[in-house]
């Protein structure tokens, strides 16, 4: 056994994408010290092999690398605080959950000023690919710390890519993140003229899988059921990544177009959308936004 997995880590936030993250560094032979405030994510850490602990402060003294994923950036910070005076120097900390570039930036100052490391390393995935340890990370951080993070989000991960400096990985997320939400409205929008003018939803695919209107949507996530039988449109959209994901992350873009001056108008709308469309379904996949589409525009469910 490596060195490295005989580290022990910290894991602080054990909802639908840390808990199998956790699992599966639990299944590469690391001691996993998790804190989870929710009583079903610590019976299920527990079932995966995890010690759960009291307190974030309990996993986080004990540990030699300590992983968040967490709802935003104000509970990274806020936990940061709570948690930096507890860790051994030069605990390194590893921030999977998406916040803003800022925040990410605030949180590495702040572990720095406390005597530690740090990186910020989204990921994209969803939750099938945090179960199955194929998740991307996207890592912002110095090159030494990034080489000591890079075993476990190994583990947990398919493809790592160190993108640059602290916060350089949110900017890749919040980045990809604005992209899709795009490309589904776009895609939904022409499925759902599509069905106006006769075409079905198999031909539709058949042809522009292979066509320059190919995409990600529409191969590996295509909104309405069928063609993609692993998509969320066969499962009443079940998230997958839920709208509430989608809505928050295309606030996270649409803040930075503003902030650094970006003519962002199809970012900026796709936000407004999803905005709207997250006041109704939040707990629906964020794909399911076709349905929305065809609502407004008159048209009865496929």
């Amino acid at each position: 056994m490596s060195t490295s997995v005989n580290k022990k880590v910290g894991f602080l936030g054990l909802g639908h994408m840390g808990g199998p993250m956790a699992a599966n560094l639990v299944k590469a032979g690391y001691e996993v010290l998790a804190f989870d405030p929710v009583p079903a994510a610590q019976e299920q850490a527990k079932a995966d092999g995890a010690t759960v602990v009291a307190t974030a402060a309990e996993a986080t003294a004990a540990a030699d690398i300590v992983i968040t994923m967490l709802p935003n950036g104000r509970i990274v910070l806020d936990l940061y605080g709570e948690i930096l005076a507890a860790a051994k120097p030069g605990t390194l900390f590893v921030d999977c959950s998406t916040i803003d570039v800022a925040d990410a930036k605030q949180a590495a100052e702040m572990a720095a000023a406390a005597g530690h490391r740090a990186v910020d390393a989204p990921v994209s995935g969803g939750v099938a690919g945090a179960a199955a340890g194929t998740l991307t990370f996207m890592v912002g951080g110095a090159d030494a710390d990034f080489a000591d993070a890079l075993p476990l989000l190994e583990v947990m991960g398919g493809k790592v890519v160190h993108c640059g400096g602290a916060g350089v990985g949110q900017a890749a997320k919040i980045c990809n993140n604005m992209l899709l939400g795009i490309s589904m409205i776009g895609l939904s929008e022409a499925i759902v003229l599509g069905e106006k003018l006769g075409l079905t939803h198999d031909k539709f695919f058949d042809v522009v899988s292979t066509a320059s209107g190919q995409s990600w949507a529409l191969t590996s996530y295509c909104p309405v059921p069928g063609p993609v039988p692993t998509s969320p449109a066969n499962n009443d959209y079940q998230p997958g990544f839920a709208t509430a994901l989608m809505n928050k992350d295309l606030g996270l873009a649409a803040s930075a177009l503003q902030a650094n001056g970006v003519d962002g108008q199809i970012g900026l709308l796709a936000a407004e959308i999803y905005n709207r469309f997250n006041q109704d379904e939040s707990g629906k996949d964020f794909s399911a936004i076709v349905t929305d589409i065809r609502k407004r525009s008159g048209e009865e469910p496929a």
